[in-house]
């Protein structure tokens, strides 16, 4: 089941991303977050876009959302999408799911643009994001620092309603 977020999520979304943000480059960020600093952003995100959760026999097993990309008024079209699925329930399509319902709730807002930042190399990222209909559009070098190394980042981006 995919259903809207709510700041009640924030400790299940927390077990999901913390992880990431220890053990991988996936994410830039280098603290874990507290679960009131995550219903903080759950809050924060929902007021302006969508932020999806999927459950699994009554647990959040994965989450999407999307967020303001640039400040800039003339960017308002465009977003930046995240998907995070619990690693015990990767590789069953969930992350599909969760972006084809994003998709949908983006496009009802006359979203036009989508972007997906991912740090490389980043295989399974890539794959999903490009079944889903996302092209490279970007590649910059050594950007983010992280666990004593330099990291790149790719932009992939889709167009809604093409």
């Amino acid at each position: 089941m995919i259903r809207d977020a709510v700041p009640e999520d924030a400790a299940a979304i927390c077990r999901i991303y913390n992880p990431y943000i220890e053990q991988t480059v996936i994410t830039f960020e280098t603290e874990p977050l507290s679960v009131e600093k995550m219903a903080a952003r759950i809050e924060s995100y929902r007021a302006h876009y969508p932020w999806l959760v999927a459950e699994e026999n009554g647990a959040v097993v994965g989450y999407a959302y999307a967020a303001k990309w640039r400040e800039r008024r003339a960017y308002r079209f465009a977003v930046e999408s995240s998907v995070y699925i619990d690693q015990s329930a990767q590789g069953r399509g969930l992350g599909v799911l969760l972006y084809q319902e994003l998709f949908v709730r983006l496009a009802a807002m006359k979203i036009h643009a989508v972007l997906a930042c991912i740090s490389l190399p980043n295989p399974a990222s890539i794959a999903l994001h490009e079944k889903l209909g996302f092209a490279k559009a970007a590649h910059f070098t050594e950007v983010g620092w992280k666990f004593d190394r330099w990291i790149d980042v790719g932009y992939w981006q889709k167009l809604l309603g093409q």
